[in-house]
């Protein structure tokens, strides 16, 4: 008769568990928006000859939850042998939280058909969310057949 009861009880406590599980991955499913819409959206629009170099335009979209008041981009730049041609610093400035922004940059001396490929290195400046928040949350992307890796 003990053994009965201990075997109910047993079930009884596992269908218990068993019926908590969907609740505990509905909770984990709400989370799972909330947590992707933290991104740093920054996309390789254009690249366009100018008398300097190359005029280079960028798209940038901050979606994290706070506004970002200075925000700079360490960029390597790669020629058509796959080799850093150069590293520069970009300023792009504020980016408000869930505004685009258009930046442009004229980059002396490089020819536009040249660049193969563009990395984001760092974010040696990020003034606004906490720290590493502005790299970790960046996604890049390219409108061009050059890459743009973050």
């Amino acid at each position: 008769m003990l053994t009965k009861t201990v075997l109910a009880l047993a079930a009884g406590g596992l269908f218990a568990m068993a019926s908590c599980i969907p609740a505990f991955a509905q909770d984990a499913a709400a989370a799972a928006p909330a947590a992707s819409a933290q991104k740093l959206e920054v996309e390789l629009n254009a690249l366009a000859p100018s008398q300097k170099g190359c005029m280079m335009t960028f798209v940038a979209e901050n979606e994290l939850a706070t506004p970002i008041n200075k925000i700079s981009f360490e960029l390597a730049f790669f020629n058509d042998k796959n080799a850093v041609d150069r590293v520069t610093v970009l300023d792009f400035r504020d980016l408000p939280v869930g505004k685009k922004r258009v930046r442009q940059f004229d980059m002396p001396g490089v020819k536009c058909e040249s660049v193969s490929r563009i990395i984001v290195n760092d974010t040696p400046v990020c003034d606004g969310p906490a720290a590493g928040a502005c790299k970790a949350a960046l996604t890049t992307r390219s409108q061009l057949s050059v890459p743009f890796e973050g």
